[in-house]
C-alpha cells in the first residue's frame, strides 16, 4: 500500500526529499510516519503528520526535516536538508490502520562525510 522513493548518496550538509505514495487514499484520515533503521540500531521515529496537519519530530532532526502532505497526489513528504553522516539509514513510510502496522519497503539515504 505504501511505496517509498527518493534516497540516495548525498555529501554532508545536502538535501533530499523521500517520497511515500500510497496506493489509495488512506493519508487523510490517518497518521503517517516516517521511520529509519541504521545498521545495528532500532528502527526509529523521525517524524509524524496527522490527518489535520500537525507535525511531529524526534529531537535530532528537529529544524532540519520537514514533513508534509499532498493529499491530492496520496503522497507523504520529508524534505530533509542539512544532512548529517548519522541521518544515513533506510528510511521507512508507515501507517497504522485498524491497529495493523503497514509499511513501504524503504529508501536507502547515503550521507558522505
Amino acid at each position: 500500500q505504501l511505496q517509498a522513493s527518493g534516497g540516495g548518496l548525498v555529501q554532508d550538509g545536502g538535501s533530499l526529499r523521500l517520497s511515500c505514495v500510497a496506493s489509495e487514499n488512506i493519508f487523510s484520515r490517518n497518521i503517517i510516519n516516517w521511520y529509519r533503521q541504521s545498521p545495528g540500531k532500532l528502527r526509529e521515529l523521525v517524524a509524524s503528520i496527522g490527518s489535520g496537519g500537525s507535525t511531529h519530530y524526534a529531537d535530532a532532526v528537529k529544524g532540519r526535516f520537514t514533513i508534509s502532505r499532498d493529499k491530492s497526489k496520496n503522497t507523504v513528504y520529508l524534505q530533509m536538508n542539512s544532512l548529517k553522516s548519522e541521518d544515513t539509514a533506510v528510511y521507512y513510510c508507515n501507517v497504522l490502520i485498524r491497529l495493523i502496522n503497514y509499511w513501504g519497503q524503504g529508501t536507502l539515504v547515503t550521507v558522505s562525510s
